[in-house]
């Protein structure tokens, strides 16, 4: 299928050739059509599967025949991060570049004087943040009651996040009669009764649930002691090929250790996590994906949602607890069909949490050996006889060192 069968306007067809789409992915074969139908729609997909085009491009081509053009708000896509609100903005600035739409983002973080400026001149799209919406609804600068979609995208984050009671708070906001678009990669019971009281009379569109990962991606372990990680990754970084790499770090200390080791090494690096202010982190992500920066390092509340065009490889520095993390981190690259790398280094530390992720995407992940730094001193991955992974516990520590603690300036031990 191309998406000249969808029915899409040509000046969309032309501004999707332009970007190098051809052939639409299966969440938006299903979904643009109800969309265009102005239909109801709960959407289930993770990250990384064309989703945003899938209600970019309806939505803009039904606004586009609506010839009342009267520079009132007439769709609003709420999303939980800034980060991916602007990926959000760039996607319909490029798909509807052809039309007379106007676009604009809002979200905390900076100063809310150009976006102001932006929406006093009058849009048609508005892509926002929970915070900030509100904040401008509050100062009577954004005015809802001309609107006729609504989308909530990542929804599951939302309530990651704790911005649930702040969509709820949009939504009184909202005229009743609108047509709600509903994007969640997973459905836990509170993000389900949401949908319920958002929805009416929803088609559904649902592809590749969380648990899987894209065939696309090869993907591998490299057992490493945690103190040599670092030295792993440069040792990796050493492959010319490897020229744009995103690193995802458990902690906002360790991504700003990371990327400081690698400018350290003579490696291009960069970090961006919820400490660091939206320029920063704009920047960062600017350089990165302009290819200035060799190196992201990202914290995963910092790096949900970037799309970067072609990124051929993710590395997690440590597994995250959520084992559902590891599909979402790895889903950056071998995006809408094309091919990708992960590499996950694995401590002892991080055994558990790799039995976990196994279990979830139904496969016994690769381990690599062929490098300096490949230990045999962890605690071994066994197999039970239905050939389930599981760990070995720890041995038990021996009543006579129970209690014992270092003393600050001393080199032997002490008993408390």
């Amino acid at each position: 299928m191309k998406f000249s069968d969808l029915k899409i306007i040509k000046p969309i067809l032309d501004a999707l050739a332009q970007q190098g789409y051809e052939n639409p992915t299966p969440i938006q074969e299903k979904a643009i059509p109800p969309i265009l139908q102005k239909k109801d729609l709960l959407g289930s997909a993770q990250t990384g599967t064309g989703k945003t085009a899938a209600f970019a491009i309806p939505i803009l081509q039904n606004l586009s025949e609506n010839k009342e053009h009267y520079k009132n708000i007439k769709a609003l896509i709420l999303t939980p991060t800034r980060e991916l609100a602007i990926q959000i903005e760039e996607n319909f600035q490029a798909y509807g570049k052809n039309l007379p739409l106007k676009t604009t983002v809002i979200f905390g973080g900076v100063k809310q004087h150009q976006q102001e400026q932006n929406l006093r001149r009058g849009i048609d799209i508005l892509i926002a943040t929970p915070g900030r919406l509100l904040d401008f609804i509050n100062q009577g600068i954004v005015k809802l009651q001309h609107l006729q979609i609504f989308v909530l995208d990542e929804a599951d984050r939302m309530l990651d996040m704790g911005f649930v009671h702040d969509v709820k708070r949009v939504l009184k906001h909202l005229p009743a009669k609108r047509q709600n678009l509903f994007f969640s990669a997973t459905m836990p019971p509170e993000i389900a009764k949401l949908a319920s009281e958002i929805l009416v009379h929803p088609v559904k569109a649902e592809v590749a649930p969380v648990s899987s990962t894209a065939e696309t991606i090869n993907q591998s372990i490299y057992f490493v002691e945690k103190d040599n990680k670092t030295e792993l990754l440069i040792h990796l970084l050493q492959n010319p090929k490897l020229d744009q790499v995103l690193v995802f770090s458990r902690t906002k200390y360790g991504a700003d250790k990371i990327a400081k080791k690698l400018v350290r090494s003579g490696i291009s690096a960069q970090a961006i996590h919820g400490d660091k202010s939206q320029n920063s982190r704009q920047n960062a992500l600017n350089n990165f994906k302009e290819k200035k920066t060799r190196v992201l390092v990202a914290t995963d509340i910092a790096a949900r949602g970037i799309d970067i065009d072609d990124l051929k490889y993710v590395v997690n520095y440590e597994l995250s607890d959520v084992s559902e993390t590891y599909v979402h981190r790895i889903g950056r690259t071998g995006r809408a069909g094309a091919e990708g790398t992960s590499f996950s280094f694995v401590d002892g530390l991080d055994l558990v949490n790799l039995r976990n992720t196994e279990k979830l995407i139904g496969k016994k992940i690769p381990v690599m050996k062929d490098h300096p730094f490949h230990t045999d001193n962890l605690v071994e991955m066994k197999r039970d006889s239905n050939n389930k992974p599981f760990i070995a516990k720890p041995k038990p520590q021996s009543k006579e060192n129970i209690g014992y603690k270092k003393p600050k300036n001393k080199g032997f031990f002490r008993k408390k």
